[in-house]
């Protein structure tokens, strides 16, 4: 029988019950590693992490914290090797789509510790700068950040179990706030070997990292008022979690990043022979084959002037025919499995259900795999669909099919000099409801810049590319610690990363009123980041 994954959870390792989740790989079907989260006492477990692990993390001063950070990236690091062997077996990604994952984990922790860094050896911030309430300026009103005195839950998605552990870790650590990952089971064995290097490594505190892997029951019934929690994954199941007394009753905080049908746009300028015409059929390939499509951030509606779809189609096509398919041991193969087959069967249902509305323009169903078996293996080839009519259409709006799947659809462009030509398809892209991340490309800086702000209110980034860029911009795709990660309505309506910013999810803002004095004495055991 495979080896059962142990749980580490009030400062112990301890393996669940029951025979377990059996975990395999999505080429070969090859069983790995199994998981149980069954018979584990959380209550203990929460408590011993936000009461033992809470406690040590905030006698540290953030300078201190962050040179943990530190640690831990120089210990990832030197185990790099065996997660990508985990990533490949376990998620069937080629070695550049776990670098995805696997660096870019890493690059966001290497960032936070810097950052820590700089924060200094002080156990709170202030957030601006003090303000007189009298008017002889002797009480005045100070706002700090104190890190809340709970715990932080992560409920992750399949398709990042090691950047979607650490981009939450890296801000939640760095504040003082114990954390508790529960991976998505398809994908945990990686998360937890991740953890469980750190906790041998002694680096951090008892309680100041837990994994569960398993069932996710009866981890919200364990939230109380100063616990934070982050989901990543579908709309449906946060809808679910937003009811939940944890946050209803007890006033928890709640971060859900969701369902996206992110879009690019091809501004009316980048006519086919221009090399922003060029740069948007590159990144929409590679946005459709990076990891599979099983991004988050994945181009799903892609809209272009009514005069070139049909150069686009062909542009495009040609690029995807390019595309080989199957085993990620195979150095031939460019793009990889789905994590798992019923995650391939619901790729499967969702390229049946756009088929209602919509035009095959690449079907990669007669694409062969390359040292896969069509019948045993997660693997799917690259789907383009058309449509014609946006305007009407509604499963191109709301349909997300998380894999390699993609649709192309015409925008008119407007003749009104005092409007953007763009106009009907920044329309088209708020018809998405709210959306992680928009791309948009031209040959115009100056006129990206107008048409950013058009799509600025409907999606958390704007990622703009002409050619002045083409060589330093860092992908679409790559969510960089920089920057914020998040979204409006449907995509979940929480904000994650974008530097010193992700550490307010896990601070309480207070004011303190009092004289100028005392506030003066304050200053000195706090730091005022910049913003």
């Amino acid at each position: 029988m495979t080896e059962l994954l142990k749980n580490h959870v009030a400062g112990q390792w301890i393996a669940g019950g029951g025979a377990g989740v059996t975990l395999t790989d999505p080429v070969t079907g090859e069983a790995l590693v199994r998981v149980s989260s069954e018979g584990l006492d959380l209550t203990r477990a929460f408590g011993f992490a936000r009461d033992n692990g809470g406690a040590a993390l905030r006698a540290l001063t953030y300078a201190q914290r962050a040179a943990s950070l530190a640690d831990i990236v120089k210990l990832l690091q030197a185990k790099r090797d065996d997660y990508y062997a985990i990533a490949t077996a376990n998620s069937g990604t080629t070695r550049n789509d776990s670098a995805v994952d696997i660096d870019g984990g890493i690059f966001t922790l290497s960032y936070y510790a810097k950052l820590g860094a700089s924060l200094g050896e002080v156990h709170a911030l202030r957030d601006g700068n003090s303000v007189s309430l009298s008017k002889d300026q002797s009480f005045s009103v100070q706002h700090v950040l104190t890190p809340t005195r709970g715990v932080a839950l992560f409920i992750n998605a399949f398709n990042f179990p090691s950047w979607g552990l650490w981009e939450k870790a890296a801000p939640a650590l760095l504040s003082g706030v114990p954390v508790i990952v529960k991976p998505a089971t398809a994908t945990a064995w990686l998360t937890q070997r991740m953890v469980a290097d750190v906790i041998d490594a002694g680096i951090l505190p008892p309680g100041a990292l837990s994994v569960i892997c398993g069932s996710s029951a009866g981890l919200l019934d364990q939230i109380q008022s100063f616990d934070v929690v982050s989901f990543t994954g579908s709309a449906e199941t946060a809808a679910t979690l937003r009811a939940h007394p944890a946050f209803v009753q007890r006033g928890a905080r709640l971060n859900v990043e969701a369902d996206s049908l992110n879009s690019a746009i091809l501004c009316a300028d980048a006519t086919p022979d221009t090399p922003a015409f060029e740069l948007f059929i590159k990144e929409l390939v590679r946005e459709m084959t990076v990891k599979s499509g099983q991004k988050c951030t994945a181009i799903r509606r892609a809209f272009v002037p009514e005069a070139v779809l049909e150069a686009v189609l062909e542009a495009l096509k040609a690029k995807l025919a390019k595309i080989t398919v199957g085993d990620p041991r195979n150095e031939a193969v460019r793009m990889g499995s789905l994590v798992s087959r019923e995650q391939y069967e619901n790729v499967l249902a969702g390229i049946a259900a756009l088929r209602e509305e919509a035009v095959l323009a690449y079907d990669g169903s007669a694409v062969p795999l390359i040292d896969a078996d069509a019948n045993i293996a997660a693997c799917i080839a690259p789907h383009l669909f058309v449509v014609n009519d946006p305007d009407n259409a509604t499963l191109l709006h709301d349909v997300e099919v998380f894999g390699p799947v993609a649709s192309v659809a015409p925008y008119r462009v407007t003749a009104d000099a005092n409007a953007l030509p763009e106009a009907h398809a920044v329309a088209l892209a708020r018809r998405g409801q709210g959306s992680l991340v928009a791309s948009i490309y031209s040959n115009d800086d100056a006129h990206l810049g107008r048409l950013a702000l058009e799509l600025a209110d409907s999606h958390g980034r704007v990622h703009a590319i002409s050619p002045s860029v083409q060589q330093s911009q860092t992908g679409r795709g790559n969510v960089m610690p920089m920057s914020l990660h998040g979204g409006p309505g449907r995509a979940g309506g929480g904000e994650e990363l974008g530097g010193l910013r992700a550490l307010g999810f896990y601070h309480r803002r207070s004011a303190i009123q009092a004289a100028s004095a005392a506030l003066d004495a304050l200053t000195q055991a706090t730091h005022l980041p910049a913003a």
